[in-house]
């Protein structure tokens, strides 16, 4: 006999004092029926999936109708509604959507969910994404009127959405008591699995709920209460058996196949999944590897018998024998003219849809990118010496950079004895509000002041929080500024509505704020920050995609001036070489990940964007013009060679 409750009455212990008896009517269906009657949902009889929603088609860009009839033929065979009316339950794998960041993947899936919920009415969709996009895809559902519910599992309060009964339920039994977060999880999963809507849930929760061995055996007990909820067997078997379709926003985010989210995501039954990054090369082809297996989870297997010879004696397992074989055919790929480059292309053109970001360059009113090669102050050319000597690369790297924006921030730092003697921290304390004491602080203030002159905001990124705090410190001396009128800050401690409230600040043009600094990590992917038409990049990342990501944030679709770019170097460190190696993955994803439009001009080399009128004052003023080493105006790989290698 079937089990009436297949998902059982555990689910709903954290519920608070529910009386479980009383949820036999809200028990969940298990995959096998839904998939069962999704063909009676069926409501189109002819033409193509643009038909499901009259001129839908009319409402999109170029790049996004092609890349709308990829997806449904990955996901689901084709895009005649009579062939689909056979197969749709029965076809489908998945596939990536490379476009550009800024052109609008967003709302080519939304599109696509729309038509293909209406026609697989019993459909559960996921979107996993970093927690803060989760916010940018509720307003984008408003936005689009899409008229499907979005339940956002992060967001700790209901949207109005959920399923009734189960919130008048949980009202009655807690009545005006406050509801715990996971009985507000466990609504919004079950309205998710009741009715015709849409999980929204972050990468990091994810992995909570559906992953294994979460938190290690020995730990306090009250990661032991939050390992026994989050590792409940009950929603762990929802969250892997029930969607029918993955949507991985940024999904080149779980690309290490030691990490707890990609093991996670290996073990959702569904086979069909979007993958939506513009940067799915990061930084090396192991990396691309897991990616590629985490959208087609049988990629491993199907690429070691399309390729040439089977290395599994060598390798062992049929799993490591695909990677061993995936590292000899992209070992020399960027290094010579072997055909392995075609090999691979045409390997994965069938499920990677590629746009460079044309529309940007045809709708936008420009992007000037230069390096700015910078002189260091006297001060710290000796403590780039004195911290010269460590072992640690990493330690070294962040010291570096530190350094290199101003010299006090080596007072936030743990140094060696011999460096401690060579430190005359009083000094430091004593320049900590000084900008002049620091290049890049210099160079900052001077770029914020002529850019307030011309209504123009600016927007500095650094991978790091001292710099963040330090230059908004200045700032707010310096100027006479105040913090959320004039100054935003944003970094990953922020929770979703101060953050939401900094973005609409910035992006207000009769708002006052005239900077804004932001963490790299915590804000350089799927935000809109339109607002700010300078960016700054205070130091240098190995990952070449983190930056083209940060400045993504400015130059995307609804930017209304020309976006200036800086990354900033500090001379006589390592930095040279970190935008030097970030120059060479750039050529290997362009190598990998070509287009229809590649031969379109890149919209850097391309736009008709005049001299940058406030790096020219500042060059030829005569207090200012003894900082700058070098300054590269749209450089290609051929500069950098020359300037740093």
């Amino acid at each position: 006999m079937q089990n009436k409750h297949p998902w059982g009455r555990p689910y709903w212990k954290d519920l608070g004092s529910i009386d479980h008896s009383n949820l036999d009517e809200f028990q969940f269906q298990d995959s096998a029926s839904v998939h069962q009657s999704g063909s009676k949902c069926y409501n189109h009889a002819e033409g193509t999936v643009w038909d499901i929603i009259p001129g839908i088609k009319d409402s999109m860009y170029p790049h996004q109708r092609e890349g709308f009839e990829f997806i449904w033929k990955n996901i689901a065979g084709g895009i005649e509604l009579e062939e689909l009316k056979r197969h749709i339950f029965d076809r489908g794998s998945g596939c990536i959507i490379s476009h550009a960041p800024g052109t609008g993947k967003t709302r080519l899936t939304i599109v696509f969910l729309q038509t293909y919920m209406e026609l697989n009415r019993t459909c559960k969709p996921v979107i996993i994404a970093p927690r803060s996009m989760l916010l940018t895809w509720e307003e984008e559902f408003r936005k689009w009127k899409v008229g499907i519910p979005f339940h956002n599992m992060n967001q700790l309060e209901f949207s109005g959405q959920e399923n009734t009964a189960a919130i008048n339920l949980l009202r009655q039994k807690v009545g005006c008591r406050a509801q715990n977060k996971n009985s507000i999880r466990m609504v919004k999963l079950y309205s998710w699995a009741k009715d015709r809507s849409i999980l929204g849930i972050s990468y990091t929760l994810f992995e909570k709920l559906a992953g294994d061995g979460v938190l290690a055996d020995g730990g306090s007990e009250k990661n032991r209460k939050v390992k026994s909820y989050a590792q409940g067997e009950q929603v762990r078997k929802m969250l892997l058996e029930l969607p029918g379709l993955l949507v991985l926003d940024e999904g080149h985010t779980p690309r290490n196949d030691q990490s707890l989210i990609w093991k996670a995501l290996s073990r959702v039954e569904t086979q069909r999944r979007i993958i939506l990054s513009g940067t799915p090369f990061q930084n090396n082809f192991g990396e691309l590897f897991n990616t590629l297996c985490v959208v087609r989870p049988k990629f491993g297997d199907r690429f070691l018998s399309e390729t040439r010879g089977d290395s599994r004696r060598k390798h062992g397992t049929k799993s490591s024998a695909a990677r061993g074989t995936w590292a000899s055919l992209t070992s020399s790929i960027g290094k010579d003219c072997d055909g392995r480059l075609d090999e691979l292309k045409a390997m994965i053109e069938p499920f990677v849809h590629v746009h460079k970001g044309t529309i940007l360059k045809e709708s936008l009113p420009g992007l000037r990118d230069s390096v700015v090669v910078l002189r260091p102050t006297c001060l710290q050319k000796a403590l780039i010496e004195v911290i010269r000597g460590r072992k640690s690369q990493l330690e070294l790297d962040y010291l570096m950079s530190l350094i290199s924006v101003h010299p006090s921030l080596l007072l936030s730092c743990c140094l060696s004895e011999k460096e401690e003697l060579s430190v005359d921290k009083c000094q430091l304390e004593t320049l900590k509000r000084n900008p002049e004491a620091g290049i890049k602080t210099k160079f900052l203030m001077e770029l914020i002041r002529l850019s307030g002159a011309l209504k123009e905001k600016v927007l500095i990124f650094s991978q790091y929080i001292h710099p963040l705090t330090l230059i908004r410190e200045q700032l707010i001396s310096h100027f006479k500024w105040t913090e959320g009128n004039e100054v935003l800050y944003m970094d990953g401690t922020l929770d979703s509505k101060h953050r939401q409230s900094c973005i609409s600040s910035l992006n207000d043009p009769a708002s006052e704020v005239r900077v804004l600094l932001a963490s790299t990590k915590a804000c350089s992917e799927g935000i809109n920050l339109v607002g700010a038409s300078r960016v700054v990049l205070l130091d240098v990342v190995w990952n070449p995609s983190v930056e083209r990501q940060a400045i993504s944030r400015a130059y995307r679709l609804g930017q209304k001036k020309v976006v200036y770019i800086y990354h900033l170097i500090t001379s006589g460190t390592i930095e040279g070489e970190k935008y030097l190696r970030q120059a060479e993955k750039d050529r290997l994803f362009e190598l990998v990940f070509s287009s229809a439009d590649d031969g379109v001009p890149k919209p850097e080399s391309s736009c008709t964007v005049g001299e940058d009128m406030i790096l020219q004052e500042m060059v030829q003023h005569e207090k200012m013009s003894n900082m700058f080493e070098k300054i590269l105006n749209q450089p290609k790989e051929s500069d950098l060679i020359v300037t740093f290698g």
